[in-house]
């Protein structure tokens, strides 16, 4: 849609997916009046009314023409502002409205009588509120529509959460239902709800708990007694009537994940009978064996493609699932894939959610090989340099079979891992006149036989070679293929092989041949697109590099894959066979000037840089800003106008994004590489990236010291020391951190100096010296007090309560803690309200409240495992198990500390892990 408009929380108009301003409060509360009824005339009077209430100006009407021609400008033709008769009419579709899709979604899941689809249906229209409607404003109207929309909001997440009953999902209600009955304590249904959904998780005492507490409350406010159902279903629970039982749950989603990574099988295919004989022997796996493959060869011989081509063949034998990952060995341009990079893609493929994700590599790879640990998978590890690549990457036990390519023989794999090589030559002269037939069919070959010949020569046979012919000629029908041989053999003094120089392949001339004939500006952005770092590049990014506008760069790109010369292998995504790469950078190096080409990649840089600060706004609104500057001319970053499309982004864009950050570190444009490290901060945070993270830091701290930039040196340093205490290495740690201090105190800079004393206050808390800790702490919550940074203060008062809570000291504790908790919601920082939850839990569990830690869990619970931060979560789980105990439930606790403990395995966390075991074992010891 061209035009959206907002009023399930602030008002917002947004063109084109662009926000529009939409003035001041009034105008605001005009355009409110206008969108509740689109399509219906609206008087002067309502309208001065809904602005005003009772409080309108002598000349109201005057004013609202005023606003009225504002927001037609605003709206640029979007939306039609007329006079009508009867009043003034807002013309638009209601479906651009968020108010009038929540009415219509909800009214479409309770016409719907399939229970999982009516759940999606009140889940799309529950996800579009976004705090209090019509936020700000407040007239007597906008009071009453306010209450009518939160009325229809309550019956709707009472609908759904019947239905989420009906289906046996009560595991998911707890949390939300314990929120909500303490926002409303005598709602009855709702109350109702919580009994069912607490007695089918198995907290009978607790659901019969919450009765009383609604009866008490019902005498108290209203002098009355609970409902007749209510009544009912109390005795049910005090009876455990079978009628309660929960049915056998509706799966949210299908089973586990099957992966099927493996890329498209290449058309056509010919040749290599023998080297697919071999691959399907050395899969039988005999004996205890693993069955492993490596097929070795020169680049553009069709290694991948003869892999390929056999992994789809045999795919029915690999019931579990293929894993794919392209290692980048030889790649110009671009480091090879790390094994650690390869299992984070595989553990993501096998539907580990990023929660449970060690943050240790070497923890991830023990996953890995637990996870496929017995099953029937293949493994496809494409483009390898080494043995010491792939090993990492080899699965436990018999079952898997791994299919290696690589362009050298990795003799460490066959001769340690009874690997079993092939060899691959060039096609023979009948498999590669096969391969021309099967492209452009035998009349054509037939007419030609000479011509052919001399196609073949020139190729050499090589299948890279060949294809690329192949889609010369089908672009050209009419053209006889003596003429395309002729123009072929010009460029003999380019026979020699793009890469070691081990065949004797005419490959550079095939590749002239095709470059020649593009378009200038085609042949120019392959050009470029040949020094663009990364293993692909998407089209807003090839548009910056080029400095062009998007459509025309995708035209350009699209004729780029039909001459084989690029391939889009995922929508919007490009890359290019690494012989193609060499030859298109060594193109731009001649056919483009120094600075042309530096340019560029400023522009590339620039893309990555100024977007990765966007996404980073969304993923943490909350975080100080730093001064980018304006992106290079021609430069134009991608929009990201939500959470979800920032989170894809950067998930797209990461290994594009390393790249940039090498680049800027190659080309000492030392600005970028600090900034583009901090961009990424976040992300990496959240994503349990702590080594990625810690690595950037450590050539971005050398970057900023080269750098007459105290701000930049702080950063880095600060940084650094974070990462290295998440890391557990204090001492290191407090060394970066103390040097950060050192620099803001020098140059005054008050808010990098709360900063890095938050990060000192946890490395002195690491190393044993509590009281440094909070001295630290309570120095910074002053500091962002005297800046005005309630939710930077909230940061620091919950740090200190945390602390508080670990020495006992729990009335000082809650004090903190309550008071960073109203901050952090005021302010929606659901990471520093999670941490707070938790922190409450904990505090009322160590005062005896069982009952009350628990509900405070299970919140903080949610909130971490939605924030991916899997170490608070396991702490949470650990921390549930204790309240479990408590309360007399260790078959709850049991199951509990078995999650904590299978997320403390998974983290390296051994003295954690060490300790729950014991718990565990405690709890089978017969009492």
């Amino acid at each position: 849609m061209a035009v959206e408009f907002r009023l399930l929380g602030s008002i917002e108009a947004y063109v084109d997916g662009r926000p529009v301003d939409i003035g001041p409060a009034r105008q605001r509360s005009l355009l409110a009046a206008l969108l509740v009824e689109p399509d219906q005339p609206v008087s002067a009077d309502q309208m001065v009314e809904r602005v005003w209430g009772d409080r309108a100006p002598h000349q109201a009407k005057g004013t609202l023409r005023t606003y009225l021609s504002r927001l037609r400008a605003a709206l640029a033709g979007e939306a039609e502002i007329t006079r009508r008769a009867g009043g003034y009419v807002l013309t638009l579709d209601p479906e651009n409205v968020d108010l009038h899709r929540f009415h219509r979604l909800v009214a479409r899941a309770r016409a719907t009588t399939e229970g999982p689809a009516a759940i999606d249906l009140f889940d799309q229209a529950l996800a579009l509120w976004r705090g209090e409607p019509f936020a700000e404003l407040d007239t007597p109207w906008i009071r009453a529509v306010r209450t009518e929309a939160e009325n229809e909001r309550i019956r709707a997440e009472l609908d759904r959460t019947d239905l989420l009953l009906r289906h046996g999902r009560h595991h998911e209600l707890l949390a939300a239902l314990t929120t909500r009955t303490a926002e409303r304590p005598l709602d009855e249904r709702l109350a109702g709800q919580l009994m069912l959904a607490l007695y089918r998780n198995g907290r009978q005492a607790d659901a019969l708990d919450r009765y009383q507490s609604l009866r008490t409350h019902l005498a108290e406010e209203l002098g009355a007694d609970p409902s007749p159902p209510l009544r009912r279903l109390h005795q049910q629970i005090l009876t455990a009537d079978p009628a309660l039982a929960a049915p056998e749950a509706e799966p949210k989603a299908g089973p586990a994940p099957v992966p099927r990574q493996l890329p498209a099988p290449p058309k056509p295919f010919t040749g290599r009978a023998d080297e697919l004989r071999v691959l399907t022997a050395a899969s039988r796996n005999p004996g205890d064996a693993m069955g492993i493959s490596v097929i070795a060869g020169t680049g553009g011989i069709g290694k991948t493609w003869l892999a390929l081509h056999w992994a789809h063949q045999q795919a029915g034998r690999f019931p579990d699932g293929q894993l794919y990952v392209n290692l980048r060995g030889f790649a110009p341009g671009t480091q090879p894939v790390s094994p650690a990079v390869a299992v984070r893609g595989f553990l993501d493929a096998l539907g580990v959610a990023a929660a449970a994700i060690p943050a240790d590599p070497d923890a991830q790879a023990a996953l890995y090989r637990s996870l496929v640990a017995g099953k029937r998978m293949l493994v496809v590890l494409d483009n390898a340099a080494t043995s010491s690549q792939v090993i990492p990457l080899l699965p436990g036990g018999s079952a898997c079979t791994v299919l290696v390519t690589s362009r050298n023989k990795l003799t460490t794999l066959v001769a340690g891992h009874g690997a079993r090589l092939i060899l691959l030559d060039v096609l023979s002269g009948d498999e590669a006149r096969d391969l021309l037939v099967r492209h452009l069919g035998a009349d054509w070959l037939a007419a030609e036989p000479e011509a052919v010949e001399d196609l073949l020569r020139v190729c050499g046979n090589l299948p890279l070679a060949l294809g690329i012919v192949a889609a010369r000629v089908a672009a050209h029908p009419g053209l006889p293929l003596s003429v395309l041989a002729e123009e072929l053999a010009d460029h003999s003094s380019w026979l020699d092989a793009l890469d070691t120089g081990e065949a004797d392949l005419s490959v550079r001339a095939v590749f002239s041949w095709s470059y020649d004939a593009l378009d200038p500006d085609v042949a120019a952005l392959l050009g470029l697109l040949g020094l663009a770092p990364g293993p692909d590049i998407s089209l807003a990014a090839a548009a910056s590099l080029a400095a062009l506008p998007l459509g025309r760069t995708g035209g350009m790109l699209r004729k780029l894959d039909a001459a084989h010369l690029i391939q889009q292998h995922l929508p919007g995504r490009y890359r290019m066979h690494d012989l193609i790469r060499a030859f298109a950078a060594e193109r731009a190096r001649d056919d483009l000037t120094e600075d042309a080409r530096a340019a560029a990649l400023r522009r590339l840089v620039d893309f990555y840089l100024h977007t990765a600060k966007a996404g980073d706004r969304l993923l943490q609104r909350h975080r100080e800003r730093i001064e980018f500057g304006e992106p290079a001319a021609g430069c134009r970053p991608e929009p990201l106008p939500d959470l979800a499309s920032a989170l894809s982004w950067f998930e797209a864009e990461h290994a594009c994004l390393l790249a940039a950050h090498r680049l800027a570190d190659d080309q000492r444009w030392h600005s970028s590489v600090w900034r583009l490290a901090w961009a990424l901060r976040t992300y990496h945070r959240r994503g349990g990236r702590l080594h990625e993270d810690l690595a950037l830091w450590e050539v971005s701290l050398a970057a900023a010291e080269r750098l007459d930039d105290v701000a930049a040196r702080i950063q880095a340093h600060r940084s650094l020391g974070n990462d290295l205490a998440e890391l557990a290495r204090y001492d290191d740690a407090r060394h970066h951190l103390e040097l950060a201090l050192a620099l803001a105190e020098r140059s005054a800079d008050t808010m990098a100096e709360a900063h890095v004393r938050i990060g000192l206050g946890w490395a002195e808390k690491g190393r044993g010296a509590d009281r440094r800790a909070v001295d630290h702490l309570t120095r910074a919550a002053r500091l962002y007090r005297a800046l005005g940074n309630p939710v930077w203060e909230a940061d620091a008062l919950a740090t200190i309560g945390w602390f508080h809570a670990e020495a006992g000291r729990h009335d000082e504790a809650v004090t903190e803690c309550e008071t960073a908790l109203g901050i952090y919601r005021k302010h929606d920082d659901p990471e520093g309200e999670a941490d707070m939850l938790s922190s409450l839990g904990y505090i009322a569990h160590n005062s005896g409240r069982h009952t009350e830690a628990l509900a405070h869990y299970e919140q903080a619970r949610v909130l971490f495992r939605s924030l991916g931060h899997s170490y608070s979560e396991a702490d949470t789980l650990d921390r549930i198990g204790h309240a479990q105990v408590a309360l007399g439930r260790p078959d709850q606790a049991r199951l509990t500390w078995r999650q904590a403990l299978g997320l403390y395995l998974a983290q390296q966390r051994g003295a954690d892990a060490e300790r729950v075991q014991g718990r565990l074992a405690a709890l089978s010891v017969p009492g």
